[in-house]
């Protein structure tokens, strides 16, 4: 379980770290601090709950380095919004961003079965995916309740980001797809049954949920999302984002559990 979430919440803080670097600053100081307090603490929780590397490898150190370099500039960068450093600022933000990202390449290589190969790409590229898809969703989220706070805000800026998240959840369809295909010429259970055998097995059913709630779900609501935003209903589009990243939490959450479970990057 400590796995899992700390995937999960590490997954979720990188990503709104990514998803700021596109914000434009006219969503305002409050904005950027809520986001980056609310990253740091996520990662900081992820930290508490890491797990031991599954293989004492290089790359669970670099991993765990990385992520605590990510912290550390997003929590300056947090601490300094407003207040001082402004020229220093958006290079705090890009390192946090680059050593979370850093952090993700690592943590795949170290929790893949080999360190080369199909396998350590695939989970690259699944952790890469994931950790945009969660950002995307969680700061368009916030960024469409922040017109409470700043009605006069340009909806071009909630636009902007849900234009991010439907390209994600492309990012992260395309990505999941091409895990399935390699892991029904590929993979193989300890019985010796394939995947297919797998997906069709009373324990596939969090195959099924992860793909209805994780993929099917949030590519309808970010869908209506854009529809509810282009006519500038931004209240609408906030209630579906709420609906839309809780749909990605609960896909990314059993993501991590069939990582763990099954072996497959999903």
């Amino acid at each position: 379980m400590s796995a899992v979430l700390f995937l999960f919440l590490s997954h979720l803080g990188v990503g709104i770290v990514a998803s700021l670097l596109l914000v434009a600053k006219t969503a305002g100081v409050k904005f950027f601090r809520f986001n980056a307090g609310l990253g740091a603490v996520l990662l900081l929780i992820a930290l508490a709950f890491r797990p031991d590397p599954p293989a004492p490898t290089a790359a669970a150190g670099i991993g765990f380095g990385a992520l605590v370099a990510s912290s550390a500039a997003l929590l300056i960068y947090w601490a300094t919004i407003g207040r001082a450093l402004a020229s220093l600022r958006p290079v705090l933000l890009w390192t946090s961003a680059v050593a979370g990202v850093a952090a993700l390449v690592a943590q795949a290589l170290s929790w893949s079965a080999v360190e080369m190969g199909p396998a350590a790409a695939l989970t690259t590229a699944s952790f890469v995916s994931s950790a945009a898809l969660l950002g995307s969703s969680c700061t368009a989220m916030i960024l469409g309740h922040w017109y409470l706070v700043l009605p006069s805000m340009d909806v071009a800026l909630l636009q902007s980001m849900v234009k991010l998240h439907i390209g994600s959840t492309v990012l992260r369809i395309a990505v999941v797809a091409t895990v399935v295909w390699v892991a029904l010429a590929t993979w193989e259970a300890p019985s010796g049954a394939g995947f297919d055998r797998y997906v069709l097995s009373v324990e596939g059913i969090f195959l099924w949920q992860r793909v209805l709630f994780g993929l099917a779900g949030p590519a309808v609501l970010a869908w209506l999302t854009w529809e509810t935003a282009k006519i500038r209903s931004t209240q609408s589009a906030t209630g579906i984002l709420y609906v839309d990243f809780f749909t990605v939490i609960v896909g990314e959450v059993l993501a991590k559990y069939l990582l763990l479970s099954q072996r497959v990057p999903l």
